[in-house]
This record gives C-alpha cells, structure tokens and sequence, in this order.
C-alpha cells in the first residue's frame, strides 16, 4: 500500500463471516437500510411537469381546483417477514454471467454478497487488484469513521505576526468560503466572519502571511496530471482554501487554483483592505495571540459531501485529519499509511492494496472488490457498528450526488433502489455499495472496470447492480 506499512498484529478477519448478532438485529438491521433506500426512490420518483404552452386566455379561464385533502406521511419500519425469498450464489451466477461478460466492462472484477448473513453469493476475480478511481473513497471514509470523531471541527486562524502582520493559520479546513450566500459547501465556514472579528478586535496588519505548516511534503501525489487542476479535478493539497480552491464557488467541476493557500490568504487581505500582492507563506510566532477563528462543519457532514458528490479535494483533506488523529504526517505518505493501518487494525483483507492518495484520482492507486465488499458488509452486518453512517453517506440511484443523473432514462427499475460510490477515470470505472432485491434481500456489491473508457463501461455496471435489482436469484 503505497510507502506505508501496517503493524503488526493477528491475522485478518474473514470478512465473508456471519456476524454474531442476534438474528432479530441483523432482521432489524435490514429493514433500516430497506426503509431509507426506500424513501429516497419516493423521492427519485417524484417528477413535478409543469405546462407553459396554454395561451393567457385559455389561463384566464381556468378554475382553480378545490383543496386536496391533507395527506401525512406515516413512514414505518417494518421487518421483513421469514418467507422472504433469499438468493443463491447459483442463482445470481445465472442472472449475472451475461451482464458480466459485457465485452465494455474491459478486464472486470466484481463480488456481491448476502448483507444479513456476510455469506459471499458470487465473485469474479474478486481478489484482483485493479484501479478503483473514486470508489477509493470508501476506505477513506471508513477510516475516519473508525478513528476520528464524527463531531470533529477543523478551527482556522487569524493570529498577531510580527511587524504589523496577521497570519492565516491553516487547520486542513478547504471549505472556506467568501461568498455571501453560502459557497460550494454547505455548513462551511466563511472568511467574513474572519474579517468582522478582526475588524473588532481593533488589531491593525500592513500585510497577511499564510502558515501552512500543518501539512508536509509534495502537495500533488504521484499518478496525479497537473492538467486536472485546470479541468476542475483537483488542487494541490494545502491546508486552506476557498471554496476548495474553486474559481466559481457554484461549479463543481470549476477549474481550480494552482495555489490555493495563496488564494486564500489573499482573499483575507483584500477583505480587510490590504494589498493582495503582499500575501506570502510564513510561520506564526509561538503562542501568538488569536484574533479570529472560524470552524469548519462536523466530519459527519463534510464525510457527506465527501462521498455524495465524490469531492477528490475534501477527500485529502480528511485522509491528512485521519494521519493527524493517528500521529502520522500530515502528508499523502502519512494519510495513505494510517488509512491502511485503520482498515488492517479493524481485520479487513489488506492483500494488493495500493494507496498513492486518498481520493482515487492517482492512476497508480489498486483495490481489490473484496475489500471494497468487505467494508460494506461490516457496516451492514453490524461487526463494525462504527462504519454504520457510510450506508447513509452513499449516492441514490437516479436521485443524489453522482448517481443522480444514472438510472434516468430507459429501465429505471433500479432508479431508488441501488446506492452506491461510484469512480470514475479515463481509464477505470467502479460502482460499489448495496441493492434492495424484489424480494426483499439486501446485498452488497462491488465491481470494478479497467481498459474501457466510462461513456461504455458506465452503462455496463449500471446495468449490473440493475440486475441484482430486478433478479429472483434463487
């Protein structure tokens, strides 16, 4: 796993285990996630059409309709009853060997397994080691959430420099933002709330200096393209930044800035009406007094936004949050190690990992679908009560974040039903998370594709997960 090692310790769990709660857990465990997968199809289903083509007259003469009557919504949770079908390995080897011979997934790995029991139902290759694009990220986030805590704050400062000077103080926080409305994250801390305490404090600077010392090393990882800052893919990683270094704060893929930390510093100085050419990177004085501070959003939600919308830039940010937790360096060595030691330490399959990054955009990054499942499992199973939030944090199908354009158009049988983390490279594709069979089952899936380019192996996985959908697997 990149330049890291992982400690010693016993040997590693297998996680196609049964898990040893009690069956009415697991029951009660399934109708949970049943019941918010659920909810959000009502959601992907809900289309409001509105018909502009009537002439004014013709409106003049329409009658408003009477008042509906109120409807209350009454969601329940409710177990699924013992006869629900279960599926067979055998059976979803019949409904799964065409889709998965689709000459457009390239060279294709992939495992599903039974959510209640942990029981491994069918794989291909499911411990090949292939290139995972943004599906990294479910490591990412399930190490955080095993060893760093979910109401974490990331505090950025404004302290006293030295010869009239105010130093932004980095925290890993690259949410801040100066638009008055809100920026590209929600919940983000804004840097005018920097500039009235200051402002208050009556504290007067000639300049602004950037500290970024928290974090160490390259700040661009290895398998990374300098074009995809351009493109809007990614920064470099520095431990400040507005609106994660976007140059339109309402644009996810908006190109990006070189130097982000700069920017940032920059903003802050034109802000308080000093020269924006003047900001440099320097270090604050020891025990320097405070004269501002914001803080970021909770990890919960910035782990949201994270895997919702498959952000490569908060992704590093949080793996550099796990490496600090853990007493590692802040830098991609010591991000990608102490998410390898947070997976090996929780018993996961660690064979052919390589982690070059912590949001997949590094071509050098391998992951096998065994771990990809394994992680899933355990925070369905219910081994890993910790990794629970990480169902919740996935994309719908044909309704949120990455997912939310997929399953639009012709079979929308899976649309609602599927969730999952998708990745995406010009070279690799993967979908990786958990299905809600007709039957009532829940499984968990992951599948990953090399060698074909996503406007053909995207369509293909879709189609996959849409199978174990609409399959009786029996």
């Amino acid at each position: 796993m990149g330049r890291g090692g992982y400690g010693e310790g016993e040997a590693l769990t297998d996680g196609t285990k049964v898990g040893t709660l009690e069956e009415q857990q697991r029951r009660n465990i399934r109708a949970l996630i049943i019941t918010l997968i659920a909810l959000a199809a009502v959601v992907a289903a809900s289309v409001i059409i509105v018909d502009r083509s009537r002439g004014a007259a013709e409106a003049a003469s329409v009658e408003a309709a009477a008042e509906p009557d109120w409807v209350t919504a009454a969601p329940l949770i409710v177990p699924l009853p013992d006869e629900a079908v279960e599926p067979t390995g055998a059976g979803l080897g019949a409904v799964l060997a065409a889709a998965a011979a689709n000459p457009d997934l390239g060279q294709f790995s992939g495992v599903v397994s039974d959510a209640e029991t942990g029981q491994e139902l069918w794989n291909v290759g499911a411990d090949i080691a292939r290139l995972p694009a943004s599906t990294t990220k479910v490591l990412t986030a399930a190490a955080a959430l095993l060893t760093v805590p979910l109401d974490q704050r990331l505090t950025t400062r404004v302290v006293e420099g030295s010869n009239s000077e105010l130093v932004l103080v980095a925290a890993g926080d690259p949410a801040l933002t100066a638009m008055p409305d809100g920026g590209y994250y929600p919940g983000a801390a804004r840097i005018g709330d920097l500039v009235e305490q200051v402002k208050s404090s009556g504290v007067s600077a000639t300049r602004i200096l950037v500290d970024t010392s928290i974090y160490s090393g390259p700040n661009m990882a290895d398998g990374w393209f300098p074009d995809d800052i351009g493109a809007g893919y990614i920064t470099p990683t520095e431990p400040v930044m507005i609106d994660g270094g976007r140059f339109d704060a309402h644009r996810d893929e908006s190109p990006r800035s070189a130097e982000p930390a700069l920017d940032a510093g920059r903003v802050l100085a034109s802000a308080l009406g000093l020269d924006p050419a003047t900001v440099a990177l320097g270090a604050a004085p020891a025990d320097a007094a405070v004269v501002a501070q914001v803080q970021s959003a909770p990890l919960r939600d910035r782990l949201r936004q994270m895997m919702e919308h498959s952000d490569n830039v908060l992704a590093e940010a949080i793996g550099r949050e796990i490496a600090i937790n853990a007493g590692a360096s802040a830098s991609f060595d010591g991000a990608t190690s102490a998410i390898g030691q947070a997976l090996y330490s929780a018993g996961f399959d660690m064979n052919g990992l390589v982690m070059r990054d912590a949001s997949g955009l590094s071509i050098d990054d391998r992951v096998t679908p065994r771990l990809l499942d394994q992680i899933l499992l355990a925070a369905s199973v219910g081994e890993r009560t910790e990794l629970r939030p990480l169902l919740d944090y996935l994309p719908v199908a044909g309704a949120t974040g990455s997912l939310s354009a997929r399953y639009g158009g012709g079979d929308r049988a899976a649309a609602g039903w599927v969730r999952a983390k998708t990745g995406t490279l010009s070279d690799a594709s993967g979908l990786s998370g958990y299905v809600v069979t007709q039957s009532g089952q829940v499984l968990t899936f992951a599948f990953l594709s090399n060698g074909t380019p996503p406007h053909l192996a995207r369509p293909a996985l879709d189609a996959l997960a849409a199978s174990l959908r609409t399959c009786g697997c029996v």
